[in-house]
């Protein structure tokens, strides 16, 4: 299957612009190397791919020479393993690709059904994020965390800031349900609960406009399962925006101004994340091939302690390691994932 003759017509704007480079002013200088940057992976690969097609050709030809076919074999064979993974690759990098998918990201996780073990269990998985963010190099920030009497939370809020953050985590949202014997539980019985998880790309004032006349600002005290600051002044913000009806809570801080831009921070993100969806339609409309529909409250993933499995329903993928999964032992489930949304999408494209 031959690349698209449109990669001829990328190679030499390449080298057009690196031409433009070389004579350009202080002004063009900016946008013709962010456009040469975007560029330069694809050209990159091309080039290896044509290096490599131009070997197997060559290796092809030699085959008739009894003195170089051993060789000559050895390189064909070499091409001819290496060419099919090298096209899809580029075939990848030709997919349109989503703005965000480079942003760091916003982490929310709530209790759903079932209590106390609701809270408890989002407050594991909370930490769970965090650990994979640690092995993963990412800077993980608590913005929020409403912890319950019992250890649990009410509700948790991170940002976790990296190269790529948001395309690594992005299928994550939806129901995640778990399967256990809670702590609470005296008679050992398995109880079934659920949280929800939504994560959103970071967004910078340049993505959205958030107008002030667009929000209302309430001030409260704080509370919950302890803090010096809980009950003693009105440090906590919600912050309610008008035009959508999205508020944001944040109490965190003993600082109103610091709860304040944490607030603005998630909000930023809420509104960007309801724009993407609705500005979208042809992400939407092929969302059911691809990994989950994009609903939040659609089931995604269950953790059966009792029988020690993690099984991801959108790709039927079941692992028998869920201690290591609450760990942040996550890779083998995301990998999973992203491959399976690029098949869909390579296919979508006509592969």
């Amino acid at each position: 299957m031959s690349l698209p003759a449109s990669l001829d017509r990328l190679m030499e704007r390449a080298a057009e612009l690196r031409a433009m480079l070389e004579t350009a002013d202080g002004g063009q200088v900016g946008a013709l190397s962010k456009e040469l940057s975007t560029l330069d992976p694809l050209v990159e690969k091309v080039s290896e791919y044509k290096t490599l097609e131009a070997s197997r050709e060559e290796a092809e030809a030699l085959l008739a020479d009894p003195e170089m076919r051993e060789l000559a074999e050895a390189e064909l064979q070499e091409a001819k393993s290496r060419l099919p993974a090298l096209e899809r690759e580029i075939r990848l990098m030709l997919l349109p690709r989503d703005v965000a998918d480079e942003k760091s990201a916003i982490l929310e996780i709530r209790p759903a059904a079932g209590g106390d073990e609701a809270g408890l269990f989002a407050a594991e998985l909370f930490r769970a994020y965090q650990r994979y963010a640690e092995t993963r190099g990412w800077r993980f920030t608590v913005l929020d965390y409403d912890e319950s009497e019992l250890g649990g939370v009410k509700g948790a809020v991170a940002e976790i800031e990296g190269q790529g953050v948001f395309a690594r985590l992005k299928f994550e949202s939806g129901v995640h349900r778990v399967q256990r014997v809670p702590a609470t539980e005296t008679q050992g019985r398995i109880h079934t609960s659920t949280v929800t998880v939504a994560v959103l790309p970071q967004a910078e004032e340049v993505d959205v406009r958030v107008e002030e006349k667009d929000l209302r600002i309430d001030t409260y005290r704080a509370s919950g399962a302890g803090g010096q600051h809980v009950n003693k002044t009105d440090s906590a913000v919600r912050i309610t925006h008008l035009p959508t009806g999205i508020v944001v809570a944040m109490q965190e801080e003993k600082s109103q101004h610091k709860n304040r831009a944490k607030a603005m921070k998630v909000l930023r993100a809420r509104i960007f994340d309801a724009q993407r969806q609705a500005l979208d339609s042809a992400r939407a409309a092929d969302r059911k091939g691809q990994v989950g529909t994009g609903d939040r409250s659609e089931r995604i993933r269950t953790y059966n302690f009792p029988q020690g499995r993690v099984t991801d329903h959108r790709i039927g993928l079941t692992l028998h390691k869920v201690d290591r999964v609450m760990m942040g032992e996550m890779d083998e489930i995301l990998d999973a994932l992203l491959s399976e949304d690029e098949a869909a999408r390579l296919a979508a494209a006509g592969e």
